[in-house]
């Protein structure tokens, strides 16, 4: 029961994961952009949730409709008025472009917030939820199924509306979506937005449950690199799965190994995956 009990932490902490790792693949797959600033986003997201709670009494699940739109228009403004004027360029140029924009995004952060954490505290039920030996924490529930349902809901907007199979069809072929009418630019501005949008709706569950900082940045930059690679690159249900994966394996890892080995154990992970099936879980070239 205690590894039964490992593993369901895991696939909650994954649920979160998911969230995360969603609007990076996307972002990845789509604009073939490493986006250094998605953890920095994730904390702002944080930051939304936490000021709302603290001013007006807003539920960390409810600010998800406050933080979402507000990255959202960040990112397509970003994208719109400045990587777009790089985006030709090599991978190199976009890695360091975005590692700039991490840089200042969190420095502006710990100028204006301090890197002190601060904690959203007594929004839900404090008694965890029960099924035979099995304890379920009500927050961390909540928070992970609102976590995939996010991403599963991007996955279905990608494969039912009109923009959204844009922006697949320019992922697996531009220059024939920019032939049959595409406006290229506006999916990449669109895109980028939907990926800070994720990283914001992320940021407001993981708020719910963890203190939030500035430091914690790198952190979910890690996390989301990884569970998009174990899941499939530009692939929003690989994401998913990828995330679950990788909530499983850091609480296997930090029950036999120890809590300070979990991240380490996710990245042997990692490793095996990229030697055995490069492509992760649920990813295959050109195709969403």
């Amino acid at each position: 029961m205690q590894l039964a009990q490992v593993i369901l932490n895991g696939l909650l902490l994954g649920g979160l994961y998911a969230a995360m790792a969603a609007g990076f693949s996307l972002v990845w797959g789509v604009l073939n952009i490493i986006n250094i600033a998605q953890g920095s986003a994730v904390v702002l997201g944080s930051y939304v949730a936490y000021f709302a709670w603290r001013y007006a009494g807003l539920n960390p699940l409810l600010a998800v409709a406050l933080a979402g739109p507000l990255l959202f228009g960040a990112g397509w403004v970003l994208q719109r008025f400045l990587i777009q004027r790089v985006i030709a360029a090599p991978v190199l140029i976009t890695l360091v472009f975005t590692f700039g924009m991490d840089l200042i995004l969190n420095n502006t952060m710990i100028s204006l917030f301090t890197a002190d954490y601060r904690k959203i505290e007594g929004v839900f039920p404090t008694v965890p939820l029960h099924f035979g030996a099995l304890t379920l924490p009500v927050d961390r529930l909540l928070a992970a199924a609102a976590g995939i349902g996010v991403a599963f809901a991007l996955h279905v907007y990608l494969h039912r509306s009109r923009l959204g199979r844009a922006i697949v069809a320019v992922r697996m072929d531009r220059q024939t979506a920019e032939l049959m009418g595409v406006r290229v630019e506006i999916i990449y501005a669109t895109t980028f937005g939907l990926g800070l949008a994720m990283a914001g709706v992320a940021g407001c569950l993981l708020a719910a449950i963890f203190p939030t900082s500035p430091l914690n940045s790198t952190y979910y930059l890690h996390i989301a690199f990884v569970a998009c690679v174990l899941g499939g690159l530009g692939s929003v249900l690989g994401a998913v799965a990828g995330g679950l994966l990788l909530g499983v394996v850091e609480s296997l890892g930090a029950l036999f190994v120890g809590a300070e080995y979990g991240t380490t154990v996710a990245a042997v992970v990692l490793l095996l995956m990229l030697f055995t099936r490069p492509q992760g879980l649920l990813g295959r070239a050109g195709y969403e």
